[in-house]
């Protein structure tokens, strides 16, 4: 397979830049879900880069598996599990015992998760510099 973590990271900022103008048009839940995203992929980069396997869609398993060679602090950690709990709840109605998904998700969630999700690919973008 054709080393490409350049391509991953640039999606990966474009993901964010997308979940940011998601919040102007006051889709919360998918501004979370495409912040979880861009995270997931600027991680799955830096995996592409290391010649490492990279499974499955949760950042806080990516990072975890990462930070055996890698030094990753607490806070992003952290940051690692909030984005994970926007990954299924954001898009499917039976996430929740009633309503949909855009009835749960505020404009602070999705701010957190941009912020969340941009430690994390500031993160990557340092190890593939």
């Amino acid at each position: 397979m054709p080393e490409r973590s350049r391509d991953r990271i640039n999606q990966a900022v474009r993901d964010l830049k997308a979940a940011e103008g998601l919040v102007e048009n006051e889709s919360f839940e998918w501004a979370c879900f495409v912040a979880q995203q861009a995270a997931e992929k600027a991680l799955k980069a830096v995996f592409q880069r290391l010649n490492a396997a990279a499974w499955g869609h949760s950042v806080y398993d990516l990072l975890r598996i990462l930070a055996e060679t890698r030094a990753v602090d607490e806070d992003l950690l952290h940051s690692a599990r909030m984005l994970d709990k926007y990954y299924i709840p954001t898009r499917y109605p039976n996430g929740f015992d009633v309503g949909s998904p855009y009835e749960y998700f505020t404009k602070k969630d999705a701010d957190d998760a941009i912020v969340h999700s941009r430690r994390i690919l500031e993160f990557c973008q340092g190890i593939l510099a």
